[in-house]
This record gives C-alpha cells, sequence and structure tokens, in this order.
C-alpha cells in the first residue's frame, strides 16, 4: 500500500479489532476561503476540530498574544517557518522558540508573544470546550466516531512541568520518518515537502484502525484521496473522497478510511502532520521520535 521505499512499511501491524459498522467523513478547513474565526490588529486566526483535537491556524504580527488561564491539559505551539520567533511563558518562566519548532506547554496559565511576525499552530484537545465552541465544524462531532479509540494522556514529562522546545530542523537521517515529537497529548510530524508534483505512480494509500490523522497543509496545493471500507450494510457506503485543498488547510482524515495526500503544485507542497494521543506505532520504533527521553510511553497498550 504504502509507495516505494516509504519507511512506513516497517510499523507493525495493530491487533485484530472489532470491525466497523459505519463511518465517520473527514472534515476540510480551507482557511483561504473563510474569514477568520478571531480577528485583532495583530493577528488572524481560523479553527477546526476532529473528534480529538483542536487546530488553530494564525497569522501573526510582532506583539501578538494568544494566553490561556486553567488550560486543563498540555498544548503545542507549532512554528513552521524560519523566520517566526515568539517567547512562552507559563509557571513564570519565559523560554523562547525560534524558526522551525514545536514547544510542548504545560495545563495552567501560560501565554505566547510574538517577538517576530509569521505563522503559528496551537494544538489542544478537545477538552477545551472555549476552543471546540470557535470551530465551524463542531456540528460534526456532536456524535463521537466509534472508530476511534476514547482519548487518554500519555504519561508527564520525565523532569516535571516546564515549557520544551525542540527544532523542526533536524538533519535527515537514513531509517528515520519524518521529524516526530511527542508531548503528553500531541504528536507532531515536521515534513520537509517535496518541490513539484507528486507522481501518481508513487502514492501511498494506507488505513488507521483507531484514529485520526490531521494534515495541515503549509505549502502548496494538494489532492486528499480517501476510500471507506465496504461492509456488509450497504446503507454505510461512502463516496470517495478527492479532495482539493490548497494551503493553508487542514485536512481531518478519519479511521479506517484509506488515504494518501498528493501534492500538486511546481513549487513546494509540504503538509505537517499531527496525531492525538500520540502514536503508538511511530513511538515503537528505535530513534524515530526525536524527545522519546523525556516523554515516557504507556507502561501497556490497553
Amino acid at each position: 500500500m504504502y509507495g516505494r521505499n516509504d519507511l512506513r512499511t516497517t510499523l507493525a501491524p495493530k491487533q485484530d479489532k472489532a470491525a466497523p459498522t459505519h463511518f465517520m467523513g473527514a472534515s476540510y478547513a480551507r482557511f483561504y476561503e473563510e474569514p477568520p474565526q478571531e480577528s485583532t490588529a495583530s493577528a488572524e486566526t481560523w479553527f477546526v476540530r476532529g473528534q480529538t483535537m483542536v487546530v488553530a491556524y494564525s497569522e501573526v504580527k510582532e506583539g501578538a498574544e494568544f494566553e490561556r488561564t486553567d488550560q486543563i491539559d498540555e498544548y503545542a505551539v507549532v512554528l513552521p517557518d524560519e523566520d517566526t520567533e515568539v517567547d512562552i511563558i507559563s509557571d513564570e518562566a519565559t523560554v523562547t522558540a525560534s524558526g522551525k519548532s514545536v514547544a510542548f506547554v504545560p495545563s495552567g496559565e501560560s501565554k505566547v508573544i510574538v517577538k517576530k511576525a509569521g505563522r503559528i499552530l496551537r494544538l489542544f484537545t478537545t477538552r477545551s470546550p472555549d476552543l471546540v465552541a470557535q470551530c465551524p465544524n463542531a456540528a460534526s462531532y456532536a456524535q463521537d466516531d466509534p472508530n476511534v479509540a476514547p482519548f487518554e494522556a500519555w504519561p508527564d514529562p520525565i523532569g516535571g512541568r516546564k515549557v520544551r522546545v525542540y527544532s523542526g530542523s533536524v538533519a535527515p537521517e537514513e531509517g528515520r520518518f519524518g521529524r516526530l515529537y511527542r508531548g503528553s497529548t500531541i504528536m507532531v510530524n515536521f515534513g520537509d515537502g517535496r518541490v513539484g508534483p507528486r507522481a501518481s505512480e508513487n502514492l501511498s494509500p494506507h488505513h488507521h484502525d483507531d484514529f485520526e490523522q490531521y494534515s495541515i497543509a503549509l505549502d502548496g496545493d494538494y489532492i486528499h484521496h480517501l476510500r471507506w471500507p465496504w461492509i456488509s450494510d450497504a446503507t454505510q457506503w461512502r463516496e470517495d473522497d478527492h479532495a482539493r485543498c490548497a494551503a493553508p488547510s487542514v485536512a481531518v482524515i478519519p479511521p479506517p478510511a484509506t488515504h494518501t495526500s498528493q501534492g500538486t503544485t511546481d513549487g513546494l507542497n509540504r503538509l505537517l502532520d499531527a496525531f492525538c494521543p500520540p502514536r503508538r506505532d511511530f513511538s515503537q520504533k528505535p530513534g524515530w521520535v526525536l524527545n522519546a527521553d523525556e516523554y515516557p510511553m504507556p507502561d501497556k497498550e490497553d
């Protein structure tokens, strides 16, 4: 199913689970087609949700601030570009994130202050009702998708509460897939993208048994190809999706849809993928998760 030389072919298969009886469709948020849900003199922010995660995408100027009070759990701040810089204040300490990077921010009170303009992603669990309410697609998740496993946070980081920042520009390494970082609630995979269209002869259709994939288009133009299984109840069959989403946009891909994303422009096509909670299959591959020494895995799989 995966494309030629795709390292994901080495992932361990998921244990058998009950066959699905119906399916949820994908959610697509094309931020370039709709006004922001929040707008100030220094920031415009769009929101979208899946079952487990809220994506907040912001285009920001110097001086923009994003504050959380009584945040219920850890969240992620992602800088997708080299020229952006922010200060993150939490527990009376200030940490700077600069260039391509991801920061994991503890629960409670925190503030993000923009020092150099650019783009920012903030990734939260759907346990924050004020953020869920900002999402135009919130009604799509009024009923839980039975194919998505219930959210459970992973263990707290070693060393206790603090903001942790990791580079998204670590050099590639043979045998390692992407640049993976995990927190206690969210996993982020930085990709370099590719220049030019992806060949139709080298796509990577695959599926996930019980978790969503959040594919965030940062540059270029994509077609997200999705196909759902046929089951004995034909009333639950769904038509294939071939959804065009330029940047910036988010595709929330539900399990167990077979999916692959195809960049189509002559310039840079770049996705950032996120998962909530972190992926166990990626985490079980030695060396793949670059901050595994700070964020332990759960003791065992349910």
